[in-house]
């Protein structure tokens, strides 16, 4: 099917939702200096959102730069003209970032606005590449673009490349960003870092209270991190997503987790979101469907 005219110009809006590391065990560092792990990723009912206006002069222009990033650097430019490449479509794109998820908090902010444009844009511009051809162009944008583009809640072993589908339980989360950003080269060259985690199949480790092995690295270098800790402590046990800075702690209602959220100290800034095991975008593009 090729792109029906009456949808030129015409702008779609599109979610790129975070996530959360539920747990992050590091087994093994190569000897290529990767580390292998064993992480489990929720996406949130919460994210940034991408209005995407379509062109038929072949055009990609960012409507919005982020501050500090040149456009040839942006993920979302670059994953545009990476697909208008590889399928060379005569379309192009206008496209407005609403940004609501912190950089650098670890919530997949950056890699989520990318799976989203290459997502929404050959759903837009019909270019029909398949699921697993469209998570090996985002892999060439970043490591977590791919659990963005499967659009299901997963498990990550190896150096993040072997997937499986899981369901993990649907909570309520208060998330909480530090005014601090976190280098996770740093991180992952810190010689405290436990890098001997034993390997557990992913049923047993559904079993078990989830931790984080970056964690009390973390916590080591950045005191922002550890004061937020200290604060949540008092009314959920808190743990950090990936290499941080974002905090977390679930809730078994979204009550409760507001009502912990407002009680926040005014100098950290977060939101609350319930934790979904299927991506909102894909609940967006089955909406979309009837107009095609």
């Amino acid at each position: 099917m090729s792109v029906n005219d009456s949808i030129v110009g015409k702008a779609f809006r599109f979610p790129c939702p975070g996530k959360l590391n539920l747990f992050l065990y590091i087994n093994h560092r190569r000897t290529d200096g990767y580390h292998e792990l064993q992480t489990l990723f929720q996406f949130l009912d919460y994210g940034d959102w991408l209005t995407i206006t379509i062109n038929d002069i072949g055009k990609i222009e960012l409507a919005d730069q982020l501050a500090g990033v040149a456009m040839e650097q942006n993920l979302i430019y670059r994953a545009a003209t990476l697909l208008q490449k590889t399928t060379n479509t005569q379309f192009g794109a206008t496209i407005q970032l609403e940004k609501r998820l912190p950089m650098g908090g670890g919530v997949g902010g950056g890699s989520s606005d990318a799976a989203t444009t290459l997502v929404a844009l050959n759903f837009l511009w019909q270019t029909h590449l398949p699921l697993e051809t469209l998570a090996e162009l985002g892999l060439q944008l970043g490591a977590d673009v791919p659990i963005f583009i499967h659009g299901k809640a997963a498990f990550a072993e190896g150096v993040g490349e072997k997937i499986s589908y899981c369901q993990p339980q649907e909570k309520y989360y208060v998330v909480i960003k530090p005014s601090v950003d976190i280098s996770t080269a740093k991180i992952f060259q810190d010689p405290n870092l436990p890098r001997q985690t034993p390997k557990k199949p992913l049923a047993i480790l559904l079993t078990e209270n989830y931790t984080n092995d970056c964690e009390k690295v973390v916590r080591d270098h950045y005191p922002e991190v550890e004061q937020a800790i200290q604060w949540l402590v008092q009314y959920a046990p808190p743990r950090l997503t990936g290499t941080g800075a974002c905090i977390f702690a679930e809730f078994d209602s979204q009550e409760r987790a507001l009502a912990v959220f407002q009680q926040r100290p005014a100098h950290l800034s977060g939101f609350v979101a319930k934790g979904v095991n299927e991506s909102p975008l894909y609940l967006t593009l089955k909406q979309l469907q009837k107009y095609f």
